[in-house]
């Protein structure tokens, strides 16, 4: 039962500040985190892509207080795209945004999301690529969904996120495989109420294989965000009995978990993308990774006992 209280301490500023100052606390970072800066992360996406992985790379940071921040955010992707030109790794490389970045939860927010993302959006599109719209906690999807149906007026290939865990995500899949819309499925990394997610792992282990064939069957394209061999492995027969080719649909993975099943679908011939996470407010995607898996935790105590 650590993930919920894991997930408690990504919100307090508190724990951030302890978790930071922790001297095993950089070396786990390292494993999530491909790097703080531009130039870090441009080295792990050749070498990824040069193995027959793709890519798809989020700028990390979340809990922005201002209009100022949520600019910056917008420019660190088109810097980001700017470099992914420059490379001509457009078409290998994805991005992910959190809207909250962008200015989601500010006054006007939605707004202003709106405002900062479609420039990303046009960007990525002039090298031969795309976005993908990440899913945050529940208050925030009506706001995500109606960006991502007004980006795909101009923009169809931009993508969203969905998240087994909620009860009104089987719903929202329905609409999304009908729309033809790129769709990532995830299990769900934030806390939420009973009232609006399942609780239990093996229930959301259900969903999550009843919204697999949900996508499988529909119009649009899956991508199938899980370590999971199980999940995978049930996700590749869904694939096949709905009659799908191997680049009808994709997995995906983050950065530095199970590196070598990346490496074998991909051998395989399936499209295997690969989460790489970047940028100096690592926080919260770094607890979220904790919480996600004990082992994760495990080692992160390990690392700071060893410093210490």
């Amino acid at each position: 039962m650590l993930g919920p209280v894991i997930l408690a301490a990504s919100r307090s500023d508190k724990m951030r500040r302890l978790v930071s100052a922790a001297p095993g606390t950089k070396q786990v970072v390292a494993r999530f985190i491909a790097g703080e800066i531009v130039d870090d992360v441009v080295p792990i996406v050749r070498d990824l892509t040069a193995r027959g992985l793709e890519v798809t790379l989020d700028v990390v940071g979340e809990d922005i207080t201002t209009v100022e921040q949520s600019y910056a955010a917008r420019d660190a992707y088109l810097e980001l795209i700017g470099r992914l030109k420059e490379l001509g790794l457009g078409e290998r490389a994805e991005m992910s945004v959190k809207l909250s970045m962008f200015g989601q939860s500010l006054e006007d927010g939605h707004e202003l999301a709106l405002s900062n993302v479609r420039p990303v959006v046009v960007a990525a599109a002039e090298i031969g690529t795309t976005v993908t719209l990440d899913a945050e906690d529940h208050t925030t999807l009506d706001s995500m969904f109606a960006i991502h149906q007004e980006l795909r007026k101009d923009f169809p290939q931009t993508g969203c996120v969905i998240q087994a865990y909620l009860f009104r995500t089987e719903e929202d899949a329905r609409r999304l495989a009908a729309d033809g819309s790129r769709v990532r499925i995830v299990k769900g990394a934030y806390k939420e109420p009973a009232e609006v997610a399942i609780q239990d792992k093996a229930e959301i282990d259900k969903a999550y294989v009843r919204i697999m064939k949900i996508l499988m069957d529909g119009e649009g394209y899956p991508m199938i965000g899980s370590h999971d061999p199980r999940l995978i492995a049930i996700g590749q027969e869904l694939a096949r009995r709905a009659g799908r080719k191997l680049d009808e649909y994709e997995f995906q993975m983050l950065y530095g978990i199970r590196s070598e099943e990346q490496n074998r679908l991909a051998a395989e011939g399936h499209r295997m993308r690969v989460y790489t996470a970047y940028g100096t407010d690592w926080y919260g995607y770094f607890m979220r990774r904790l919480a996600e898996k004990p082992a994760n935790l495990l080692f992160f105590v390990r690392s700071i006992l060893t410093k210490g």
